[in-house]
């Protein structure tokens, strides 16, 4: 069973279908934490809802990546809630290497797009500027590079001709709430898949 720190920075819809599959009984593990550096992010009103441990971390200095104390602290925290996974959830931040080595091949993220294709911020925009007729978004392990990872799970939505960031993001979503509890299964299933 996965014991899964969840990290986000904002509302928590991914984070929400995962404690939504772990409760139906489609997903063999336990949340141990929500973790958000944002400290009115609605995740954290999610998790206290849903009687999951929700504490909010801050970052500072660093307004980009969690490192130095606060990224010893993310470690300390997740080690006290028994937790021995890391599920990125919209968490808007770089993780460096103190991270990447305490949870080695127990880092997992969602990316709205499908990888290699528009990594980093703005991936809808990105999709609709290059004009490409399909997208979706991707489930990988995290490694020290930026959205490359290698790859676990992929959902495709099409570019529709009247499409805005706004609408191709809202049919993005709807497949990551699908998406992130396969990966999380295939995880548990086989650690290296």
């Amino acid at each position: 069973m996965l014991n899964i720190a969840v990290f986000g920075s904002g509302s928590g819809s991914n984070y929400q279908a995962i404690a939504e599959a772990i409760a139906a009984g489609t997903l063999d593990a336990r949340i141990a934490c929500v973790i958000s550096d944002v400290e009115d992010a609605f995740i954290l009103e999610r998790a206290r809802k849903l009687g999951h441990p929700a504490i909010y971390l801050d970052c500072a200095p660093f307004k980009t990546k969690l490192d130095g104390e606060a990224e010893q602290r993310a470690i300390h925290l997740i080690k006290e809630h028994g937790g021995d996974f890391i599920a990125l959830a919209g968490f808007m931040r770089i993780v460096k290497p103190g991270l990447l080595n305490a949870f080695a091949g127990r880092i997992i993220n969602i990316h709205p797009s499908l990888l290699p294709n528009f990594p980093g911020l703005d991936a809808g925009r990105q999709a609709l500027e290059a004009g490409a007729k399909e997208t979706g978004c991707t489930v990988h392990f995290v490694d020290a590079g930026v959205d490359t990872g290698p790859i676990i799970v992929q959902r495709t939505v099409p570019v529709l001709p009247d499409d805005t960031v706004e609408t191709l993001m809202s049919r993005i979503h709807t497949q990551e709430h699908i998406a992130y509890p396969e990966a999380l299964r295939k995880v548990a299933a086989d650690p290296a898949c």
